[in-house]
Order: structure tokens, then sequence, then C-alpha cells
């Protein structure tokens, strides 16, 4: 989806008790907000805003949207809310604290928790930037607690729908954190099929190119495995529907196997098998092939990767918000 193009709320702005300090991030599909709350905690304050739908001038409270938008607007908008107020149940150290959600300016926001580091994403960047590669420890230890909060995920009838390096979060301990979930966009989605894809190629499964196709925990399950793929190569995975047209997987799986252990590329080949039918049953099944130490430690494996540095606010709510671009795929 194309990026914001919406005039963000004015600094300053009080608004259901909180106070806006600045617009931190933004894309196509929403603006985040740093915000102080009463005690002055500060917060992200994430606004739901698809800029493809809605227009909101400079000076501006409430966006404009057109009659034939309306309709679709009103289904992102109820999903949205679904969303955050399903997500305000979960209380579980490695997904995203909701804190608050309301309805304010003909839209809805959600309140989220601060916390300091960097996204995965960042972190691959800075390592496979200096010529190396994150070791099994890591990979493992992150993803099992990744899993750990996908479970309940899953216990609570969600579904991330936009699992991928960039929306997990670590802290400056390592600790994962679930970000940026994705129900909302695949709702507009399923009856925008004209704008550019909100899934990103790679890390989205072949489920989510077919309109009306079933989704599941065994969709989350395949860009679990995307992800972790990422983590071993530094890139993503050749896009499903491509592979679906000629699979180049095979060698790079191979490859894999080669610098890392049998079981961790077993289960990255498993998890990205183009029929879900094929995929591990549960993240409780991938959980446990993580946390299960490889039966031959390799012998060139790299020293424990750095906890990433401090990212600060702007860290954490560049990950909200996205920065996504159409063709990488989206807010």
């Amino acid at each position: 989806m194309a990026a914001q193009n919406n005039a963000p709320l004015p600094d300053g702005l009080e608004i259901a008790g909180y106070r806006i300090v600045k617009k931190i991030a933004s894309g196509g599909f929403s603006i985040v907000y740093l915000a102080y709350d009463a005690e002055g905690n500060a917060v992200a304050i994430k606004e739901y805003l698809p800029s493809a739908l809605a227009l909101r001038q400079p000076g501006e409270l409430s966006p404009t949207i057109a009659r034939p938008n309306a309709p679709l607007f009103r289904i992102g908008l109820k999903c949205f809310f679904e969303e955050g107020r399903a997500l305000a149940r979960i209380v579980h150290p490695n997904v995203v604290r909701i804190l608050n959600f309301f309805r304010a300016n003909e839209t809805v926001y959600m309140v989220m928790a601060y916390e300091s580091g960097h996204s995965l994403q960042e972190h691959i960047a800075r390592v496979v930037g200096k010529g190396g590669r994150l070791n099994e420890a890591f990979i493992r230890k992150v993803f099992t607690r990744a899993c750990l909060g996908l479970r309940e995920v899953h216990a609570n009838k969600l579904l991330h729908l936009d699992l991928k390096p960039a929306n997990i979060y670590l802290r400056s301990d390592c600790s994962p954190i679930l970000l940026d979930f994705g129900a909302a966009r695949q709702a507009i989605n399923k009856d925008l099929m004209a704008l550019a894809p909100m899934y990103t190629p790679g890390f989205a499964p072949p489920e989510l190119y077919v309109k009306g196709a079933p989704l599941g925990p065994w969709s989350d399950i395949y860009s679990i495995g995307a992800a972790l793929f990422a983590c071993m190569s530094g890139g993503p995975p050749q896009a499903a529907d491509a592979r679906k047209a000629g699979d180049k997987m095979g060698p790079r799986f191979d490859y894999l196997a080669t610098i890392y252990s049998p079981e961790l590329a077993g289960v990255v080949r498993a998890c990205l098998a183009l029929d879900p039918m094929a995929r591990p049953r549960s993240v409780f099944e991938v959980q446990k092939v993580l946390q299960t130490a490889p039966a031959t430690p390799l012998a060139d494996e790299p020293a424990n990767d750095p906890a990433p540095a401090p990212g600060g606010l702007r860290g954490l709510f560049n990950r909200l918000g996205g920065f996504k671009r159409a063709k990488s795929g989206n807010d």
C-alpha cells in the first residue's frame, strides 16, 4: 500500500487523556505518535488511518472518507478495534502490550507500552553488514520465546498474519516482542485487491496470495519459518507465488544444513512447505525443535551475537508504524 499521505495530528494535542508529542512513524495503514499519559509515562499511540481510503488535511482532526470507500474503511476499523481489544487481554512478555484503545476523530487508536531495543531485521542487517552470521544458539533462543508469544496469540483465537524480522522486536537482553499484527490489513485486502498487496513477499504464506483461501495457525508457521530462514541466510526466502511457478529453495535449504544443525535447517524447510498440511501441526511443535539442543554442535559456530544496542523511542515506534512500502509489503 502507498505511503501515508495524511496530515498527522498536531503536536501538543490532548486526546483521551494523552498528550501527543509528535508523529514518530507512519505507513500506508496507520500513523504512530509519541505521547505521554497523565502520569508522564511515554507510550506509543497507533492511529487507524489507511491512506488509500481516507484523507485528512492539515489542521483537521477527523479524516474525510469518500462514500465509495466508507464500507471498506468501516470493515478495517472494526477489525482494528477488535484486534486491539483482543490483544489487550494478552499479558505475555513476548507480545506487545496494549494498554488502552479508544475511539476519537471518527477513527480508532491503540495505546501501546514502550520498550527499548531494535528490531530483529535491524540486528540481522548489523551482523551481516559486518560479514558475520547469526549463531544458532541466538536464533534458537529468540525464536523459542517468539513461539511462546505466538502460542499465546493463537490461544486467544488471533493470528498475526504479518510475521517477519521487522515485526519481531528485541529488547536489550535480546528477548523478543511480537509487533504489528495484520488482521485489519488482511480484512481490507480481501476486498481491495486493486491496491498493492498488504503482505511482505518472502514472508507471506502462499494462501495469502489466494483470495478466500483459509488462514490459520499454519499461516503464521510459514512466516516463522521465513523469519528463521532470514536469520540464517541474511535475507528472505523466495516469494511463495514465485515458488509455485518454479521453486528454487531446495539448494538454499541444503546449504543452510551445512552451516547450521540439520535439526534447525529441517524445521525451517518444514515450516516453509507450500502445502499447509505438510507444515508442522502447531507452533508448539516448532518450539520443541528450537528448544532442543542440536545432536552435534557445529565446530565453527560463531560466538554469541551481542545484544542490540538500545534504540530508544524511535527504534520501537518505527517498528510499530512500519515505514512500509508497497513493493516490500506493507502497512
